[in-house]
């Protein structure tokens, strides 16, 4: 069994008198995409703040390849490795597409962060940019300022700063959610990609059971804040309690 990845324990935030999320102890592994799920309000986008740190947690604490990152900024833990998609990424809607992974890359190696110098300096940090979007399929609009993308296109192109940035966790909050069908597929298949990896650890809130089924190799249910289910895709299905009283009829209907 390999090393947690991220651990985060007895992690809480209370919010005057109500506990948003309680006491949540869970450890991811690398090779292993895990499935947070549950009902409107259960805390699963809190959660996901309070491991990225725009949120600061209450008590407990959070861990990142064993290391004690809950006093950390958000900023600090992407450089530590940790990823979020679509919102912790900052795209720059005037530079293009290209520019956008570029920098991504600039400051993960720490050459500065000047935004215009395209010296020859600079080649090898283009070529990896280009490779980043070739593999989410955005060589057509490479030179496109990032403002006229559609917002599926945006969504691919968050994707992509998240892969520039090689992180050991990747989190991804309904990476799907105002995508067109023929959109969708594309965001599911580059997150399949990443799951390949087994040094990837991905964690991913969502609510449509299909994409669920199909990418999750494990799924923890929230319900008030707290964890209640945490098992094999299959098994946390099955149960009569999660079904009728955490996800609904939806997952019935799959």
């Amino acid at each position: 069994m390999p090393q947690p990845s991220l651990v985060t324990q007895d992690l809480t935030v209370r919010f005057g008198g109500h506990v948003a999320v309680d006491r949540v102890s869970c450890a991811f592994t690398p090779g292993e995409l895990t499935a947070i799920v549950g009902p409107n309000g259960a805390g699963k986008t809190t959660y996901f703040n309070l491991i990225s740190g725009q949120i600061r947690a209450t008590s407990g604490r959070v861990e990142l390849m064993g290391r004690d990152i809950t006093g950390l900024s958000p900023s600090a833990r992407t450089e530590a490795g940790l990823g979020r998609a679509f919102q912790l990424t900052n795209l720059f809607p005037r530079l293009t597409v290209l520019e956008n992974v570029r920098l991504v890359i600039q400051a993960r190696e720490r050459r500065g962060f000047n935004l215009w110098t395209m010296a020859m300096g600079h080649r090898d940090l283009i070529e990896e940019a280009e490779a980043v979007l070739d593999r989410v399929r955005l060589t057509a609009l490479r030179d496109q300022v990032v403002s006229a993308l559609s917002h599926g296109d945006q969504r691919k192109l968050e994707v992509a700063a998240m892969i520039a940035l090689k992180p050991r966790v990747f989190m991804f909050d309904e990476p799907t959610a105002g995508m067109s069908v023929e959109e969708a597929p594309v965001i599911l298949d580059l997150i399949a990609g990443i799951k390949a990896d087994p040094q990837a650890t991905v964690l991913l809130v969502e609510h449509k059971m299909d994409v669920i089924r199909s990418l999750a190799d494990r799924i923890i249910v929230l319900h008030n804040g707290a964890l209640v289910a945490d098992g094999q895709p299959a098994e946390v299905m099955a149960s009569a309690v999660v079904q009728e009283a955490y996800l609904g009829k939806e997952l019935t209907d799959v």
